[in-house]
């Protein structure tokens, strides 16, 4: 079992001072649907389970953007700390799971077939540690962590997260998998970056 895990606990600082009126950026509209919504949609269309919403910063409006849908809520109280709080709270909700895909909610064109081509580059690699999206030669995200760097997370502080394990992590455990489009780099933190990807449309 892989599990899916959407950090969408972020206080979206940059995009508030920026000028987004909503309380999150999570929560902006993108295609007809808050962006973590469509996140959540994708994780929902692929073979990961459970989907794991780790909420946060606008609890109530983030998970009120993701009503109707059959997910698994966990609250960082310790939000404000950072990132790796939140990761740790979600991978303390999947502890049952062989490993898990660590999805950022402010990725408004990440796709379904793009996490279950991760999860198949996993299992045709059954030594694996990791898998990282590759784009452009930029390692993207969202990035499927073994089980066995769990134990890792432990030592995350502040904003570290799955980048910072897989730095760490033995190169010749990761397994990078190539993606002809910038879904897997895309990321909205600021009303300027939401613009821009609607105009790429």
């Amino acid at each position: 079992m892989i599990a899916a895990i959407i950090l969408a606990a972020g206080r979206s600082s940059r995009f508030r001072a920026a000028g987004g009126e909503e309380a999150s950026k999570l929560v902006a509209e993108f295609q007809g649907r808050a962006i973590v919504r469509r996140v959540a949609e994708a994780a929902l269309g692929s073979r990961a389970r459970p989907v794991i919403v780790v909420a946060g910063h606008a609890r109530e409006e983030v998970e009120a953007s993701l009503a109707g849908l059959p997910l698994t809520f966990a609250f960082n109280p310790d939000f404000a700390t950072g990132l790796a709080s939140s990761l740790k709270t979600g991978l303390a909700a999947a502890q049952d799971a062989a490993g898990a895909v660590v999805l950022l909610g402010d990725m408004p064109k990440i796709r379904s077939g793009t996490i279950d081509g991760l999860i198949d580059a996993f299992e045709r690699n059954p030594a694996a540690l990791a898998v990282a999206p590759i784009y452009a030669g930029q390692r993207g995200n969202p990035a499927l962590l073994s089980r066995a760097l769990f134990s890792r997370v432990r030592n995350l502080e502040g904003d570290e997260g799955a980048r910072r394990i897989l730095a760490a992590a033995d190169p010749g455990g990761i397994v990078e998998l190539p993606f002809a489009d910038d879904s897997v780099t895309l990321d909205i933190d600021t009303p300027e970056d939401l613009n821009a990807a609607r105009n790429l449309l």
